[in-house]
């Protein structure tokens, strides 16, 4: 049997590997980045869910368009016009999930032999998805403002073949990291000037532990450049896959064609209970919630590492998001750290997952937002003895 050439390249998640250790409830996982499932509104949903088979099931079930709802494309596009992205629902489809967009824009934007620009590191999801279309990948350095933009422009102007720029300004998966507003208009800068789309990812914007957001990249963009990916995953139910994306017109054509051809549309019946959730209840109300949680939980990760990790070990401390990245000494190699650590029942994600060409072994991700209060210390305080006698 012959696979196409794409495919050869493609390799098993490391991250899905190592979650599949984790399934034993004695190891404290700081693997998945995954929301706690205590705080997924069940009781409402099983009202929602009755409701909306009732009053209109038989529509529900059957095929829809493939932008989504207009019910909840307009929802939407009113919670984008609070954080100043100006958007209709025609120029808003909903997808399954952010990673869908992620797939989309791939196909749309890369060929073989072409080029995408990001941040390193970056979100081993996207790696993944982009992979498939056989891109070179231009990993530009970050620091605590965000990617480092003379970088990217000294490689747009010696490659030619970088089609797209990719980037979490919010929180970023990996990292945690946020860029400054700055970067931003930097970035929307360099965009228009090159004339190089921007993938803007923002799965957990709204997952901030502070009143004031950053403008997203969409809202300071004036020609159109930046396709903006969001998702109900972080906020409310992975399970129900349900994302949406925002581009402009000549843009969003492209991905309406390309979703035609990948499922038609996205699920119905999980649109219309979101739709519906959305209509009865206060949906920021359900993210403060999220939010004073997991604050409560980084802030006790936080404590924990300054406590029980060795003092020349550097991290993140995120405003927001669900992730802190630690950076260890030279010599230090995450992978022969995660066998100890598994064998002590801890699981954490090494850091090279997140380079799509490059081997840095000394770093590795941590994620606090499904581990309970008491873990998070006792995890914390197992990795720091296996560090210091490491």
């Amino acid at each position: 049997m012959h696979f196409a050439s794409r495919v050869d390249q493609l390799k098993p998640s490391d991250i899905r590997e190592i979650l599949k250790l984790t399934a034993n409830p004695e190891v404290i996982s700081f693997a998945g980045g995954v929301p706690d499932p205590v705080l997924f509104p069940l009781e409402e949903m099983k009202q929602i869910t009755q409701l909306v088979l009732e009053e209109k099931g038989r529509i529900i079930l059957q095929y829809n368009s493939t932008d989504g709802l207009l019910s909840l494309r307009e929802k939407i596009a009113l919670r984008m016009f609070k954080i100043g992205i100006k958007v209709s629902p025609e120029n808003l489809i909903i997808t399954s999930g952010a990673q869908q967009g992620l797939d989309f824009s791939a196909r749309i934007f890369l060929g073989e032999g072409d080029a995408v620009a990001c941040e390193s590191p970056t979100y081993a999801g996207a790696i993944s998805a982009f992979k498939i279309c056989m891109p070179k990948f231009v990993e530009i350095s970050t620091d605590s403002d965000g990617m480092i933009l003379s970088e990217l422009e000294a490689a747009l102007q010696r490659d030619k073949k970088i089609k797209m720029i990719y980037v979490i300004p919010d929180f970023q998966n990996p990292t945690g990291k946020s860029w400054s507003i700055e970067r931003r208009k930097e970035l929307i800068r360099i965009s228009h000037k090159y004339d190089i789309p921007i993938v803007e990812d923002n799965p957990y914007g709204e997952i901030s532990f502070k009143e004031e957001r950053m403008p997203t990249l969409k809202s300071l963009d004036s020609l159109g450049t930046v396709v903006y990916l969001g998702t109900f995953s972080k906020t409310f139910c992975p399970g129900l896959r349900v994302g949406w994306l925002i581009a402009s017109n000549p843009i969003i054509k492209k991905y309406n064609i390309v979703k035609q051809g990948s499922d038609i549309h996205t699920n119905s019946l999980a649109q219309a209970e979101i739709d519906k959730y959305l209509e009865l209840y206060n949906f920021d109300d359900h993210i403060k919630i999220i939010n004073e949680v997991y604050k409560q939980r980084k802030n006790i990760m936080i404590d924990s590492i300054k406590k029980y990790f060795p003092a020349d070990f550097l991290y993140t401390n995120p405003t927001g998001g669900l992730f802190i990245w630690i950076e260890m000494p030279e010599g230090y190699d995450s992978r022969e750290v995660l066998k100890k650590a598994l064998d002590r029942n801890v699981a954490f994600i090494p850091g090279e997952s997140f380079y799509p060409s490059e081997s840095i072994k000394n770093t590795f991700r941590l994620n606090f937002s499904n581990v309970s209060e008491a873990r998070i210390d006792e995890g914390i305080k197992r990795l720091g003895e296996i560090l210091k006698t490491n």
